[in-house]
Order: C-alpha cells, then sequence, then structure tokens
C-alpha cells in the first residue's frame, strides 16, 4: 500500500481514518477487527500530534500493509522518543475518578485493541508497528504482545 505522508495535525485524523478503512477493506477484516485497528491508529496518532509535536509543526508517516495472517501499520514520525509500550499501565479501575492519574488511558485502550505491538527509535524517529490478525476475533484477549 502506498505510503501515507500528512501534516501532524488533528486536521490529518479523517485522512489517516480513510487509509486505516481502505487497508480494513482490502484485507478482508471484520468490522469488529477494523474498528479496533482505527481506534488504536487514531489514538495513537493523535498522541503523537498532541503531545509529541505538541503543537509544532511536524510530520506523519504511516504505510500499511497485509501478510497472510496479519494487517499492519507502520507510523512514524520525528517528535522526542516517546514508546507508547512502555507508558502502558492498566487505568486503576477500583479508584474513583477524582481519585485516578490523568492521562494514559488512551494508550492502554490503543494497545489493548491490537494483537501486536511494537516500537523502535532510530535516528531521531519513532516508529511504531500496529498487528492485526486476520482472522475472526471471537477470543480477543485485553493484552496485546508489545515488544
Amino acid at each position: 500500500m502506498n505510503a501515507l505522508c500528512l501534516s501532524a495535525a488533528l486536521t490529518s485524523l479523517d485522512e489517516i481514518a480513510r487509509y486505516v478503512l481502505d487497508l480494513a477493506g482490502r484485507a478482508g477484516l471484520s468490522e469488529e477487527t477494523t474498528y479496533r485497528l482505527r481506534l488504536a491508529t487514531d489514538e495513537l496518532a493523535t498522541n503523537v500530534v498532541m503531545h509529541g509535536y505538541r503543537g509544532n509543526a511536524g510530520e506523519l508517516r504511516l504505510v500499511g500493509g497485509m501478510e497472510a495472517d496479519t494487517v499492519w501499520i507502520r507510523m512514524e514520525d520525528d517528535a522526542p522518543r516517546f514508546d507508547p509500550g512502555a507508558h502502558c499501565v492498566p487505568p486503576q479501575t477500583q479508584l474513583p475518578l477524582a481519585q485516578r492519574a490523568i492521562g494514559g488511558l488512551g494508550i492502554h485502550l490503543a494497545l489493548t485493541a491490537l494483537d501486536d505491538f511494537s516500537h523502535r527509535y532510530a535516528d531521531g524517529h519513532n516508529s511504531s508497528t500496529l498487528v492485526m490478525r486476520r482472522h475472526d476475533h471471537n477470543t480477543h484477549s485485553d493484552n496485546a504482545t508489545v515488544k
């Protein structure tokens, strides 16, 4: 699939969603799996825009593909180093809302929606790979494999 190179801005999220939906459709993903891939991609892209670049100009690059058993999206940016997998902590649902720490829930939702996730930082670039299995997800667990 062709790469997508966009301004790291909230206005780019619609185009990112179209990209994910097109890839998922071509891969024959179920509605649920498509939703989960879109949710994860949207949340991680939003995180790069809002927290990575912090309002400064930047670029977000996506490339997606499929293999026999998986569909994947690689998201790259030049924001400061940030590994979402290292910051994925389960929400403190036992605490009242007023006592919970602010932030982090989006990353948790994104990464637990995926079947696999990996991140690497090299030469000033963050590179996150989001992976979904192409089979039916009737037995999806709440934990992605984070590398």
